[in-house]
């Protein structure tokens, strides 16, 4: 069903890295998100109602927050389309995520909304009629509500969507609640016992939960989230591979949009290369990652010097020295500069996130002891940085 709607609704839908193309995405979830939960709040508006159950009212309502929440994720699509201007010369990208982080919040406030009337029919319980209709209708809407999920996220998926995953991920929490709803009306009629409140309550809980969940995945792009090691790999693989590069580090990836992203990187060069020569190969990876991958990539060179034998032993005992130490520490930058009666070792050091000040001074006067013991001339001038990669 996903595969027809997209080849009847979305041009060209199999070329996702096309701005144009992930905008149309989120236009036909949009529009699929507001007729289905339209259609659901009605049907369990008039149900909650007929049966007297906070549980199907206060899913009811949740399914009217889903309809606006749809109609965010069409106006967010919409403002990200929008071009750079001089206001903006990163684009609008961003939006997207800004209206995913408004439909958690309208999720967060169905729930609060629901969790004070379920407390309502706690205090006063109250019986809930059974009626068979209604009951045909819950199941219809818990399979309406399945298929949307994976609808979403199957499209989520294709287009790398933080809004479409959570309104995938907020309509798998609506099947539990309806799900839930559905076994309170089932309890209510073969046993008597009035728990309609409860599992409103119940009911509630998930959606904070689910809001909770959409407003906390919604705010680290926002907040600028480390770069995951899928996409490090292959943009570092693509750099490794052209002629002349010998290895690279520093890569730094800047999310201003799903299709509007910024790269940083430093490449290792052998000094003695023409520097023209060096300039064009870096100005054709950088034309072919924007091209191939959609990414603004902006180089930076660090010339290595190969036939400096002394550089590359005594750069190695020390890259042997951190590994015994720290494994887990990597270096780069490496040079030397001779100052007659010491000889002075400058490099950076990559340290784990999990490494506190204390700890990195600790870690530090490891290093330079276990350094000074190879050499007592070596003198040691250490920048520290840290990993850009998720882990």
């Amino acid at each position: 069903m996903t595969e027809f709607l997209l080849k009847h609704f979305v041009k060209d839908h199999k070329n996702t890295s096309n701005a144009k193309v992930r905008g149309a995405y989120g236009m036909l979830s949009g529009y699929i998100g507001v007729i289905c939960n339209i259609f659901l709040f009605l049907i369990k508006l008039i149900g909650g109602f007929v049966i007297n159950s906070i549980s199907v009212t206060a899913d009811a309502f949740n399914n009217l927050s889903d309809a606006a929440s749809s109609i965010v994720t069409l106006v967010g699509t919409k403002l990200s389309q929008k071009p750079a201007d001089k206001e903006h010369p990163f684009g609008h990208g961003r939006s997207e995520y800004i209206s995913a982080f408004i439909v958690a919040f309208l999720v967060l406030q169905v729930g609060l909304t629901c969790l004070k009337s379920a407390f309502g029919k706690i205090l006063k319980p109250e019986p809930v009629l059974f009626h068979i209709g209604i009951l045909i209708l819950l199941v219809l809407s818990v399979l309406i509500k399945l298929w949307l999920a994976f609808f979403n996220k199957s499209m989520a998926k294709k287009i790398n969507s933080s809004v479409l995953k959570a309104t995938g991920t907020d309509a798998f929490g609506d099947v539990l609640i309806t799900s839930v709803t559905i076994i309170s009306i089932l309890i209510g009629k073969f046993t008597g016992l009035k728990i309609d409140g409860w599992m409103g309550a119940i009911v509630s809980l998930v959606v904070l939960l689910a809001g909770f969940n959409i407003a906390k995945e919604t705010l680290e792009p926002l907040l600028g989230e480390a770069i995951d090691k899928e996409t490090y790999d292959g943009i570092t693989k693509k750099v490794e591979g052209y002629k002349g590069i010998l290895g690279c580090h520093d890569l730094i990836v800047h999310n201003y949009g799903p299709s509007h992203i910024m790269a940083t990187i430093h490449v290792e060069v052998e000094s003695k290369e023409n520097l023209e020569g060096v300039h064009e190969i870096i100005d054709k990876i950088e034309r072919d990652i924007l091209r191939e991958m959609g990414i603004f990539i902006v180089i930076h060179v660090d010339p290595v010097n190969l036939e400096d034998e002394e550089s590359q032993i005594r750069k190695k005992e020390v890259i042997a020295v951190i590994k015994e130490i720290e494994p887990e520490v990597s270096i780069h930058d490496f040079r030397i500069i001779d100052e007659q009666d010491k000889l002075k070792l400058i490099f950076d050091m990559v340290l784990p996130y999990s490494y506190g000040e204390k700890e990195k001074e600790q870690l530090l006067h490891k290093i330079e002891a276990a350094v000074k013991s190879i050499d007592v001339k070596y003198e040691l001038v250490i920048t520290i940085d840290n990993s850009f990669i998720g882990e």
